[in-house]
């Protein structure tokens, strides 16, 4: 039996979703460059739940469907004002209130193959009003309702701050989350379909992936990149604080990536976004300080940024708190960890590795009087 630290290299199970090859990211099949420059989100759902891009008839009733089911439960509206506002974070309350979601769907526990679906319609639709009413709660006021005649990344930007967003903020937030939608077996797409593959219920799925999520080398990492950028302050803070960092060997957050050798191929695309962005507010020195950012590290140590560096200087453009930064990744990932449920339910098998044993051996029981 051969044993893999963290199971890296290690092939554990077939999919159709999305690929990782020769650093190149697809969608079932589509190239993610592609999509990251023409795709709604609502078109890269519908992509990875069937594997084919959507006629407008099609695309139109996947809108229709997500729009019947933005509203969340007032009940989940009412446990968050229960919560201890101050000691909770985001992330906290998204895993409890989708666990609590599935408490108010009356087929959660319907495994047939339609209610598996319909039950990944309001998932998907109700995850960025959850995050958006607790982000307001917390702030004292009353969570926005929805509009209907808006996509997903409108109205979450609609649902946070009660204003009308402006195209450029919909066209970035839209972008940010085609690139976060998917990428193959990542901890917590892995953690979904483990714990699916037991026939437990989506709602456990998706709430066992936000558990996933919510680790700091997992979904974590652009929250604590703005955290970086904002103790750095200016852009001529950025080089002396970087090399004192890496000199003293310390975790760069935003740079490199497990699967990827020559770089992450989503990051140019938030760069991008980032620079138009911070020029808008008249806050270029994030983008500034980002850019320098990249310069030594890649120089110093070959690593170039991924996904989560450039994204968090997008967020703080869009006026998103840090901490929601990594619930955002999750409204945008339910989309992958939902077609990889309905996959692993498609060709279920119970996923039940083995360990090394390394512990003592050969041990006998020595009574209580006798021990030690």
């Amino acid at each position: 039996m051969t044993t893999t630290r963290g199971l890296e290299g290690v092939v554990a199970t077939t999919s159709s979703v999305s690929s990782i090859i020769d650093d190149t990211l697809t969608y079932a099949g589509f190239d993610i460059d592609d999509l990251a420059v023409n795709a709604s989100f609502e078109e890269v759902i519908y992509l990875l739940w069937h594997r084919t891009l959507p006629t407008q008839a099609q695309l139109d009733e996947l809108r229709e469907q997500l729009a019947e089911s933005y509203e969340i439960p007032q009940e989940v509206i009412n446990h968050f004002k229960m919560y201890p506002i101050d000691k909770v974070h985001p992330m906290a309350a998204l895993r409890t209130a989708v666990s609590f979601l599935g408490l108010y769907d009356e087929e959660a526990d319907v495994m047939t193959e339609e209610a598996n679906y319909r039950k990944a319609i309001r998932l998907q639709a109700q995850i960025p009003a959850v995050v958006t009413a607790f982000a307001r709660i917390r702030k004292g006021l009353e969570p926005v309702a929805p509009r209907k005649d808006y996509s997903l990344a409108a109205n979450f930007l609609y649902m946070l701050s009660g204003k009308e967003p402006e195209e450029i903020e919909v066209e970035a937030f839209n972008k940010a989350l085609v690139l976060h939608a998917d990428h193959e077996l990542n901890a917590s797409t892995f953690t979904a379909r483990v714990c699916v593959a037991t026939l437990s219920d989506v709602y456990s799925g998706v709430t066992a992936a936000i558990g996933a999520l919510k680790g700091p080398l997992h979904g974590g990492a652009n929250e604590q990149v703005m955290k970086m950028l904002s103790e750095i302050g200016t852009p001529e803070n950025a080089e002396p604080y970087i090399l004192n960092k890496l000199n003293n060997k310390e975790k760069i957050m935003g740079f490199g990536h497990r699967v990827y050798r020559k770089g992450d191929p989503r990051a140019k695309h938030l760069r991008e976004m980032s620079k138009k962005l911070t020029e808008i507010t008249g806050e270029p020195q994030w983008y500034e300080m980002s850019t320098q950012i990249e310069d030594l590290v890649t120089s110093q140590k070959n690593l170039p940024p991924n996904v989560d560096f450039y994204s968090a200087s997008v967020y703080h453009s869009l006026g998103i708190e840090h901490d929601l930064f990594t619930p955002i990744f999750a409204v945008s990932r339910v989309s992958g960890w939902l077609a990889h449920i309905l996959e692993q339910y498609s060709n279920n098998r119970l996923i039940r590795p083995r360990a090394e044993y390394i512990g003592p051996d050969m041990q006998k029981y020595v009574p209580i009087s006798k021990r030690g």
